[in-house]
């Protein structure tokens, strides 16, 4: 008979060894995903744009800041960061110095809340109280706590700006790319209130070949219009995926509105009858104060856009 200790120190030495592991190993095993979108007319030639988001970046995490140099070499024909670079005021540097090699090539970004605000310690767990308690959605109307500490976002913008990245925070942009033109629409971040679609409202613009719409954090008021506006596609970040999941079921939250099915990856978005298609990255960083991931490794994504069939 075993003794009645014996289960309880089983469970606990089992918890932490997946503590252990989501903190120590998969949280620095970066992934590549591969997507393929048909979208674009008929005609155009395939298009390689690799996103990248929730990168969180704090110093002094080397492997991290070498990976994403790394990415550099899959030569994509344009750059979408979605927001959430910094976790760490001191870290803009070395942000810069990573996405350094990116910045060779066109880009385009948004920022989200991390980039403007300095991240506070929180419990990974509130999040899914939050669910249980059925107020995961309120994040679409309930403000959204600050913290004291600015991030020197100013900077990371100049960074961007001064490598030809295009900044849409609320605004429109172009990319030219062998005569093929992209019109970009983007919007703050909604997490913390930030979008104004009415300044960017009006849809796809006629004379570009392809228009991209682009957000850090996928709420549903956001989808809804991008996909009332018809634009084709839509990319975000923001969820981490669900950053601490199940095996073989998925995450448990998103941190915003959007339903847990589109957590990551490519899905669909429906509103007034019209269909756009949605990628959320998982993202490869995580808070400074909760730097673990369970069943949801770091990653960006390299999405093919390739004619459409319709």
């Amino acid at each position: 008979m075993r003794p009645m200790y014996a289960v309880p120190l089983g469970l606990a030495a089992a918890g932490a060894a997946c503590v252990g592991y989501a903190a120590g190993i998969e949280v620095r095993s970066f992934r590549l995903r591969r997507v393929t979108v048909p979208v674009l007319p008929r005609g155009a030639r395939p298009l390689r744009v690799l996103q990248v988001s929730d990168i969180h970046m704090v110093s002094g995490q080397r492997k991290k800041q070498r990976w994403l140099q790394s990415l550099a070499a899959l030569q994509p024909d344009f750059v979408v960061n979605t927001g959430d670079n910094l976790s760490d005021p001191t870290a803009v540097p070395e942000t810069l110095d990573a996405l350094g090699p990116l910045m060779e090539y066109p880009g385009t970004y948004v920022f989200g809340s991390n980039d403007y605000f300095g991240p506070v310690p929180r419990n990974p767990g509130r999040y899914l109280t939050a669910r249980i308690k059925g107020t995961a959605a309120r994040g679409a109307h309930a403000p959204k706590k600050r913290s004291a500490v600015q991030n020197p976002w100013p900077e990371l913008r100049d960074g961007f700006d001064a490598a030809g990245w295009v900044g849409i925070n609320n605004g429109r942009g172009r990319l030219k790319l062998d005569g093929f033109e992209i019109a970009l629409t983007g919007l703050d971040d909604p997490h913390i209130h930030r979008d104004r679609y009415e300044e960017v409202a009006g849809g796809p613009e006629a004379d570009a070949d392809f228009s991209l719409a682009v957000v850090h954090a996928p709420y549903l008021r956001v989808l809804d219009a991008f996909a009332a506006d018809r634009y084709p596609l839509v990319l975000a970040g923001h969820t981490h995926g669900g950053q601490l999941c199940i095996p073989f079921y998925g995450a448990l939250v998103t941190n915003c509105d959007l339903d847990t099915d589109r957590v990551k990856g490519l899905s669909a978005h429906t509103a007034d009858g019209h269909r756009s298609y949605l990628h959320v990255s998982a993202g490869c960083g995580t808070n400074r104060y909760t730097p673990v991931r369970f069943a949801c490794p770091p990653e960006a994504t390299l999405l093919t856009l390739v004619e459409s069939p319709g």
